[in-house]
């Protein structure tokens, strides 16, 4: 079992920069690949960035080039680094990890979800 606890979020400036953070429980975790994901308001959850265990990353077209998907393994911690934020990022920021090792675009494949962590970016 794994739990994932994100932090970061916050009211930030368009323009601006936030780094969120997800702590993760289990030895195993350096094993999954690790995926974070949005919701805005009345709108589905969309996919947002991933990374599987040996490196290898994904990003929404949306998000490239402005934020980037890492991860320390011996903090067991996955970061989003959200640069030249838009009032159209604001949505609650989900990070998840799937138990197999290569990185996913497909919310469905994750095994394990976080609480979520609000960002707003004002105009």
């Amino acid at each position: 079992q794994v739990q994932l606890v994100e932090s970061g979020g916050g009211l930030v400036q368009a323009g601006g920069s936030l780094r969120l953070s997800c702590a993760a429980s289990g030895r195993t975790f350096s094993l999954y690949a690790v995926g974070w994901f949005r919701q805005a308001p009345g709108k589905e959850r969309e996919f947002v960035a991933t990374r599987g265990r040996t490196g290898s990353t994904y990003y929404a077209d949306f998000v490239k080039g402005r934020f980037t998907i890492s991860r320390d393994n011996a903090k067991n911690t996955v970061y989003l680094q959200m640069n030249s934020l838009k009032p159209e990022d604001t949505a609650v920021y989900y990070c998840a990890a799937d138990q197999a090792p290569a990185a996913s675009r497909n919310a469905a494949l994750y095994d394990y979800w976080g609480q979520g962590t609000q960002v707003t970016v004002s105009s």
